[in-house]
């Protein structure tokens, strides 16, 4: 069996209940691909740590209202994650792609494809409690 890696998440939300997807830089494993932003935990992080993080490294972006809504196990090919599903609020106006990845605020009605494997059954749950 693949080591378990573990990956935090944000659905982050707009001030109009809109919520934030990245597309995975190139170079990048399903480079392309849109997901929620986060990435892995290190040693000695929780969930929330590792996101706030990852939000500043992805995005230059702080985020606030933290509350993780649910966890799911995934396995690619390349990998089996463990992922932290994070709600929270962020200021649109304080994002900046610095990976140079592209990233917009959508409803579920006007989700950008193709979406990351992981990612797409947890859509309906991880967005239903808008903040």
């Amino acid at each position: 069996m693949m080591k378990l890696t573990e990956v935090s998440v944000a659905v982050a939300f707009d001030g109009e209940g809109r919520f934030l997807m990245t597309s995975r830089p190139e170079g990048k494993v399903y480079a392309g691909y849109w997901k929620f932003p986060g990435g892995k935990i290190e040693s000695g992080e929780t969930p929330e740590e590792a996101l706030h993080r990852e939000m500043r490294e992805e995005l230059g972006a702080e985020i606030s209202d933290c509350k993780e809504v649910k966890t799911s196990v995934f396995t690619y090919p390349h990998a089996t994650v463990h992922l932290h599903f994070i709600q929270c609020r962020i200021k649109p106006e304080t994002i900046k792609a610095l990976e140079g990845q592209e990233f917009k605020f959508v409803t579920m009605e006007e989700l950008p494809e193709p979406i990351l494997p992981a990612t797409v059954p947890e859509l309906e749950d991880v967005t239903a409690c808008r903040l």
